[in-house]
């Protein structure tokens, strides 16, 4: 059963393991340095679809099938599936997913969703309420744009600090096993708001959150960045990276030797004009579901932090000169080598 570790941190007791995972992405991804490692590259970003917001539920629809048909499961071994994306109540999982018949429980945590279904599913799946559980989530350039800043016909210029929303989809299982990457630990991260406004600026309004959930886990764990291969953020990009860093190092924490960030590695910001870098629920989903998976299951990786951030943000509380809260949750992932150490 899982345990509380301090006062934010679960414990996850059982061998629970993410079985297998699978990204999804689009054209300007799949040209990026992580292109490779990519289960399927869409070349056009409608995916035959007719609407930008079809596609995106094609993005999940594909993922998941693409994920049960590697592992020559069905639906119906499936117990639930947590899902969730940027668009309002999210139709991007619910219209995907809605002919599986599988329990869904959607999610919504922004940029986030990747961590927080992963850490419902393994809390799912180690408490004993399931045996087989998918974790999912999906964004898309276009839809994001349309919904949260301006429709793509608008042409508006984007300010230095945007980032690119991630044309893309990852999904995993979780289930319970003697092969890992094993779910060792997961932070429950807590909203933090710093009157950050700027829509175009979400790494600014999320990198607090990144530093509050970092700092709460190696408190609880009484761990130092040093014992982590990567402590990988979601998408803070470029400017909430460098914040990040900053953050912490008013605590005397220091991650400046072993991070990364899934919207920093996902585009080459050199080459591909995204700005400040990658965002998205997306950004982290096919990231950490391609790239991060294959070095944890080599054990290239063996021990990391992933941490997942969320601007809390809608179209709404914008247009009403809200400020944009944020949020971030923490899965501390070993390989197999290292679960029982």
């Amino acid at each position: 059963m899982p345990e509380r570790v301090g006062k934010y941190t679960i414990k996850i007791s059982n061998n629970i393991n993410i079985h297998s995972s699978v990204g999804i992405v689009g054209k300007k991804e799949g040209e990026g340095p992580l292109g490779e490692y990519f289960d399927k590259v869409f070349k056009d970003n409608m995916l035959g679809q007719d609407s930008w917001e079809k596609a995106e539920s094609t993005l999940q629809t594909t993922a998941v099938d693409t994920l049960l048909g590697n592992l020559k499961l069905q639906a119906s071994d499936i117990d639930v599936i947590f899902a969730g994306d940027l668009l309002n109540q999210c139709i991007s999982s619910t219209f995907g997913l809605r002919a599986l018949d599988i329990p869904l429980l959607g999610q919504f945590g922004a940029c986030s969703t990747m961590a927080q279904t992963l850490a419902i599913a393994s809390i799912f799946v180690d408490s004993g309420a399931a045996n087989r559980a998918v974790a999912v989530t999906s964004s898309h350039f276009c839809t994001a744009e349309r919904q949260f800043r301006f429709p793509i016909e608008y042409g508006g210029q984007r300010t230095p600090t945007a980032q690119w929303t991630v044309t893309g989809s990852g999904a995993a299982l979780i289930d319970k096993d003697d092969v890992g990457p094993y779910v060792r630990n997961v932070t429950i991260g807590k909203i933090n708001d710093l009157n950050i406004k700027d829509a175009n600026n979400m790494g600014a309004a999320m990198a607090p959150a990144a530093a509050d959930t970092i700092f709460n886990y190696l408190s609880d764990t009484n761990t130092k960045p040093e014992d982590y291969d990567l402590i990988l953020t979601g998408d803070l990009g470029k400017i909430g990276s460098e914040l990040l860093k900053e953050i912490l190092l008013r605590d005397g924490i220091d991650i400046s030797q072993n991070h990364n960030d899934c919207g920093l590695m996902i585009y080459d910001l050199k080459r591909q004009d995204v700005h400040a870098g990658g965002s998205g629920c997306g950004c982290s989903g096919s990231v950490f579901c391609s790239y991060i998976m294959q070095k944890l299951k080599s054990c290239e990786l063996k021990n990391i932090l992933f941490v997942a951030t969320g601007a809390l943000m809608s179209p709404t509380s914008s247009q009403q000169g809200e400020s944009i809260p944020g949020i971030a949750h923490l899965l501390n992932i070993c390989c197999n080598t290292t679960r029982n150490e």
